[in-house]
């Protein structure tokens, strides 16, 4: 006997800013939970390495010093990219404002620079999140590659995607065109 061919369609549900934030509200998340909303769906986040940590933080050390004056370093906290995508990037550099984003989070138009350190999340992180912030118009992202020790800087989004990268390997000096004054050392970003 001959079993039809069926297709099985499965229903997803997604959600947007306001309703993932009640439903941490509600209790649905705990504190401890690691999970953004990137495009309608509510992701669980990689845990963190002590290599990636520490990354974060001498980044974090880095960024402070050059660019505290004119920058606010966003550690791993929100940004809302549109009402169906909220990222957590590890470190993000705002535009300065004086209450530091308490009425709301910073939006695309707030940020300067982007930066994803991937230890074991490389392929979600350059597949998933780069393009999201490509189509927000986020002008820069670096991706840390933790296990290829260099850093990939994408510019000039366009047509969903970053148009320009580059490929920084340990020895070679980073600028960037975003933010004034800002040149750190691979090395320095790797350890």
């Amino acid at each position: 006997m001959e079993q039809a061919n069926m297709s099985v369609q499965v229903a997803r549900r997604y959600f947007n800013v306001t309703e993932f934030y009640r439903m941490a509200a509600a209790g649905v998340f705990s504190e401890d939970d690691r999970v953004e909303l990137i495009e309608g769906e509510i992701l669980e986040m990689s845990p963190i390495g002590s290599r990636h940590a520490a990354c974060v933080g001498r980044l974090t050390e880095l960024f402070s010093q050059q660019a505290g004056s004119r920058a606010i370093v966003w550690v791993q906290n929100p940004i809302r990219l549109n009402d169906y995508s909220e990222p957590l990037p590890d470190i993000a550099l705002l535009k300065r404002r004086a209450d530091f984003y308490a009425e709301h989070h910073p939006t695309p138009a707030d940020v300067f620079l982007v930066v994803e350190v991937a230890d074991t999340s490389i392929d979600y992180d350059r597949n998933i999140k780069l393009p999201i912030y490509a189509q927000a118009n986020i002008p820069e992202v670096w991706l840390v590659n933790l296990s290829k020790n260099i850093v990939e800087i994408y510019t000039q989004p366009a047509n969903d995607k970053y148009q320009k990268s580059r490929r920084l390997k340990r020895g070679e000096l980073l600028v960037s065109p975003q933010v004034s004054n800002l040149s750190i050392g691979v090395n320095e970003i790797l350890g």
